[in-house]
């Protein structure tokens, strides 16, 4: 059977044998939006436990709108035109309007892609900012939660009269659930506040896992930073296979995003009978599967479904590399993840970013991985404590000669977007 994987920009069809597929994990179907920006609206004026925006606008002076890195493919030309006209509206001045795009400790987004992920009108009229997480004098200190983490924030975000959130809701590996609060921690987090909530102590957890809020200490911790921050109103949208609008909620941090939540949980779980020996998945296409270190979310997405000791084989187009320079770095510091891991655990070694390679980790405990891609050499990616393989079908090949005659494969195109789960 043929199968269409996630990747770059497109996708990159696959043949697999058709005796060993089980099932292909989707989305369930949901209709789009017939009016996505009528749905805005009615979410701006009648929110979900707060007051309408034009109401929480009045008397304002200041104003900032955070929203998404280029990681997240959120609809921001949807969503940021009426936010912004509200503002106006109520009598806030453009100029004392602040969008400020949260990288977390990402790179900054500027010039086209800003284009891109906002549209050019609003570059044109807009003061439109990078948060910047390794730059600690440009945030503010907000005490300490009740976990011991010390909470940094963004000091254009903490100085404004009003503060908005937007973003896009969908499984996260760690949080159980991106949008909402996730875009005050990490978005606009510094450093010294990411590195303690990503520590090891918080993602070993066995509940901080995609699609877990319940006794989650990822995402009671950034809730809890969420409320110390302050946050007036978000705005979040849910996306369909083909990132069209399902659904638009808007209002309280919180409230607002469980509404969320519960809506998107019913679309994007499927499930297989009973764990398969081998998963073939993606990095979910553009803009995810960019680096090694996005598409780290692929495999953990993957994890609930495949054996123990079974393969997971993932594309990604990785037209980005590995990622950043410190995430780099770590391969270079340690012969390998045992190592790593011993020393993140025991507090002698921190490198950012490195997260994400525990995350790894994690994936490596359970299964084989085999990457494949066309924007790393095989010799690089096999220096990142994965194998490689120049196709899809090779890759199969490979993995049921490890796993015997009577292997049995899963598929899940459009990657980590997909909430997979045994039944």
């Amino acid at each position: 059977m043929q199968v269409s994987l996630e990747y770059g920009r497109g996708t990159l069809p696959v043949d697999l044998p058709d005796d060993r597929v089980v099932r292909t994990l989707a989305y369930k179907p949901a209709a789009p939006l017939a009016d996505p920006a009528g749905a805005l609206r009615h979410a701006l004026d009648a929110p979900n436990g707060t007051s309408s925006l034009p109401r929480l606008a009045a008397g304002c002076r200041t104003a900032c709108v955070v929203i998404s890195d280029i990681t997240r493919p959120v609809p921001n030309a949807l969503l940021l035109p009426p936010v912004l006209q509200a503002l106006e509206s109520a009598g806030i001045v453009k100029s004392d309007i602040v969008i400020l795009v949260a990288t977390g400790l990402h790179r900054p987004n500027e010039g086209d892609e800003l284009v891109e992920m906002v549209g050019q009108s609003i570059v044109d009229n807009y003061r439109i900012e990078n948060h910047r997480g390794q730059v600690q004098a440009e945030h503010t200190f907000l005490g300490e939660s009740p976990r011991g983490v010390p909470i940094w924030i963004d000091s254009r975000y903490v100085e404004a009269d009003l503060k908005i959130t937007t973003g896009l809701i969908e499984p996260h590996l760690m949080a159980g659930y991106s949008g909402g609060r996730k875009l005050i921690c990490p978005g606009i987090a510094a450093l010294d506040t990411v590195k303690a909530w990503h520590s090891p102590r918080f993602l070993e957890h066995p509940n901080a896992d995609c699609g877990i809020l319940a006794g989650n200490p990822v995402h009671e911790e950034n809730t809890w930073i969420g409320r110390k921050a302050g946050c007036d109103f978000i705005v979040n949208v849910v996306l369909d296979d083909h990132r069209r609008p399902l659904k638009v909620v808007a209002g309280d941090m919180e409230s607002a995003f469980l509404e969320g939540v519960r809506f998107v949980e019913k679309v994007v779980a499927d499930s297989v009978a009973a764990p398969v020996d081998i998963v073939v998945t993606s990095g979910a296409g553009y803009p995810l599967d960019t680096t090694f270190y996005q598409s780290i979310k692929g495999l953990v997405g993957s994890l609930p479904i495949v054996k123990q000791d079974g393969t997971i084989i993932i594309a990604s187009s990785l037209s980005e590399g590995i990622g950043s320079a410190p995430f780099q770095q770590i391969f270079d510091d340690h012969a390998d993840l045992d190592v790593f891991m011993e020393r993140i655990q025991n507090g002698t070694y921190f490198a950012m970013d490195q997260w994400q390679l525990e995350e790894l980790a994690k994936v490596r405990r359970k299964a084989h991985v085999i990457m494949v891609s066309d924007g790393l050499a095989p010799e690089v990616l096999n220096g990142l404590w994965v194998a490689s393989a120049p196709t899809v079908e090779q890759a199969v090949e490979q993995a049921i000669t490890r796993s015997g005659p009577e292997a049995t494969i899963a598929a899940i195109p459009k990657g980590p977007y997909v909430l997979a789960r045994v039944a």
